[in-house]
Parts: structure tokens; sequence; C-alpha cells
């Protein structure tokens, strides 16, 4: 991958969820992931911009979008940006949380 080349992963919650039929359980409502991510130095940029349908959430080498008007997050879009910032973050992230990451185009999951 050239350090420039952005690549995007999905965050997704590996427990076993309440129903079985969403595949996986959710990440939680918007107000508690964006908290979860919060120690990991990712957050709103605290504009008042309204962006169509997402919101954005900004971390080191990373942006994360989580749809808006959803009470319940089953997944949130991860752009890395800067590969070498971003993936110790994430990394821990994911550990802290119980969340995997998946890679949109070869379906590798890892965290």
């Amino acid at each position: 991958m050239a350090r420039s080349e952005k690549r995007q992963l999905v965050l997704l919650n590996p427990n076993d969820p309440a129903d079985p039929s969403e595949g996986y359980a959710p990440l939680g409502s918007p107000r508690e992931l964006e908290e979860a991510m919060a120690p990991y130095n990712t957050a709103p940029d605290g504009s008042e911009g309204v962006s169509r349908g997402t919101m954005f959430l900004y971390g080191p080498g990373i942006i994360v979008e989580i749809p808006r008007g959803h009470d319940i997050i089953q997944q949130a879009l991860v752009t890395v940006v800067e590969a070498d910032i971003a993936f110790p973050v994430l990394m821990r992230m994911c550990r802290g949380n119980a969340w995997k990451l998946q890679d949109v185009e070869s379906g590798q999951m890892f965290g």
C-alpha cells in the first residue's frame, strides 16, 4: 500500500448479538460510540456544520464515519489516512472495547 493511499475498514462488534439475524452485536448509541472513542483522542471536530446523514469523528490518522438518525449503530466506516499513526491507536481502541476491524477490500478481520 502506498503511504498516501487511504484504506477503508469497517468497525464491528463481534460479540453475540441479541438478535442472531443481525450478524454482529451493535457498537452502541452514537453517544456511547463517541464516548468509547474519546480516550483514544477520537472525537468530532467541534464544528456546527451538518453533514448529510453522517457524523465524522477525527483521530490520529483516521476519520470515523457514523450514520446519523439511528438510535443504535451496528457498524462504522474507518478511513485510515496515515497508517503509521492510525494502527497503534486502532488496535488499542479495538482491544479496549472488544471490537474488530474488517478490511473492506480483502474481508480480513483484525483487532
